[in-house]
């Protein structure tokens, strides 16, 4: 498996940059998820790498090999389209296997790559049928089954899952995550949808606007976001962001805008303390607010009025504002709330999140 490197690669079309120069690593056997919202670049990143789009600049690289004047076929890569592509008139033993006859590989071979990656994906029973006949999940597994049996080197995902329902969606991810763990190989996936890529991925690459903002695990990219996209793009429900100044009163630091003031976590005071007066960020996930006690000091607790409470099972999602900011809280479902209801609620001050309000970069 070749380690796959982007190296100063650049997308135009005519006048029009749609990826400015950018350097990109895929290390050997690793489960790599481009994610972004619609127009962030993701798809052109993997057709570039497919073949399918010309590099305007740069280079792509498989190990010590330069690759972007390679035609596709010689390439060792395997795709699976958002659209499954496949030949209506065939049956799903002649799909999955269609590239292999193209190479004139030996019957008994095809027989049994076919045969062993339909027991993997769990259609060994369709294979006489044809795509007419399959549900979309079942011809979505068709679909990565063709890649499979052609054993490339690299596997490419463009938005395999996005045209599957939600509980459809959710089985392919659980199949999906444990096929990566059977295969040794180079997986680039592409998704918009960000718990497919926290999920799956072994590093995230999140893009916006052609640019890379930030790269690394789920765990990372939660806990430690570079910027307020990245923040509010990773993690469901979405991060809470509010207007406010950083204040400094009996040499304690803390952060106010309408309607609250928070302490600010030890651990990013000295690093924040020069900005005091200045305009900042403050980021606060729904699931960080808890109720607030009798006891709770102001400098932890926010009063929040409630909108509108969605039951949802194990929990409960609060629609809330606090001036002209809406603010949303993940709270156990065992508590009950009522509209138009003023509730003081408690954040801890190392769940807290400062970002300079000029770049949006996490202090």
């Amino acid at each position: 498996m070749p380690r796959i490197r982007f190296d100063s690669v650049e997308k135009r079309y005519g006048p029009h940059q749609v990826l400015p120069p950018f350097d990109l690593d895929f290390e050997d056997g690793e489960f790599t998820v481009l994610v972004g919202p619609s127009g962030c670049g993701k798809s052109t990143t993997l057709r570039m790498l497919a073949g399918l789009e010309d590099v305007t600049s740069g280079e792509i690289w498989f190990d010590d090999r330069p690759i972007s004047k390679v035609e596709p076929k010689d390439r060792d890569i395997a795709m699976v389209f958002q659209d499954y592509a496949l030949y209506p008139h065939m049956n799903i033993a002649k799909n999955m296997s269609f590239a292999l006859r193209l190479q004139k590989v030996p019957r008994a071979e095809i027989n049994d790559r076919v045969a062993r990656v339909a027991r993997m994906l769990g259609i060994e029973t369709l294979l006489h049928r044809k795509p007419g006949e399959l549900s979309g999940g079942q011809r979505q597994r068709v679909a990565m089954g063709r890649a499979l049996v052609r054993d490339a080197a690299t596997f490419l995902f463009d938005e395999p899952l996005s045209n599957l329902d939600a509980k459809l969606r959710g089985k392919m991810r659980t199949e999906l995550a444990e096929m990566r763990n059977t295969l040794d190989k180079n997986m680039v996936y592409v998704t918009h949808d960000q718990v497919e890529a926290m999920t799956l991925g072994d590093r995230i690459v999140v893009m916006a606007n052609g640019l890379v903002q930030q790269q690394g695990t789920a765990e990372d990219l939660f806990k430690t976001p570079a910027n307020t996209f990245v923040a509010g793009f990773i993690g469901s429900p979405t991060m809470n962001f509010l207007d406010a100044t950083l204040t400094e009163a009996d040499g304690a630091l803390a952060v106010q805008g309408q309607g609250f003031r928070l302490a600010v976590p030890p651990s990013v005071a000295e690093r924040t303390r020069s900005l005091a007066d200045n305009g900042v960020i403050v980021g606060i996930r729904p699931a960080s607010f808890h109720l607030a006690e009798d006891a709770t000091p102001e400098g932890s607790a926010i009063a929040l009025s409630i909108k509108v409470s969605e039951y949802l099972g194990t929990q409960t999602l609060l629609v809330t504002t606090c001036a002209d900011h809406e603010v949303l809280v993940e709270l156990d479902s065992a508590a009950r709330f009522q509209r138009g209801a003023t509730m003081r609620f408690a954040v801890a001050p190392e769940d807290i999140m400062i970002f300079d309000k000029k770049t949006e970069l996490r202090l």
